[in-house]
């Protein structure tokens, strides 16, 4: 079991090193997902956190584009003031989306 561990994050950690040509960023998000299994009761939790970075990490390279520029390079600068994941820069940039939805007299 502890290999799996051990193989899931390296083999994440590769995927994300070798750059995919979207413009995403690449994130260790190693340090956050460990951080976050080790509060966790289970022994799952490394792995689904894990597995949570990959789809988010997708979502962002199939839809990178379609979110604004200063946005991503907003949301890129803001995760990255502390240990970045690809859910939160997912968040940020849906977040920021929304917002520009809003009349602007409400902000």
């Amino acid at each position: 079991m502890a290999q799996l561990l051990l193989a899931v994050p390296l083999a994440f950690h590769l995927i994300a090193a070798s750059g995919n040509g979207s413009g995403v960023p690449s994130f260790d998000v190693r340090p956050s997902c460990r951080a976050e299994a080790m509060a966790q009761v289970t022994t799952q939790g490394m792995r689904d956190c894990m597995a949570d970075e990959q789809d988010a990490h997708d979502q962002l390279v199939k839809g990178w584009t379609k979110y604004n520029a200063a946005d991503r390079t907003a949301c890129s600068r803001t995760v990255l003031d502390f240990e970045p994941t690809y859910t939160e820069l997912l968040t940020c940039l849906e977040m920021a989306s929304e917002a520009r939805k809003l009349p602007e007299d409400l902000y």
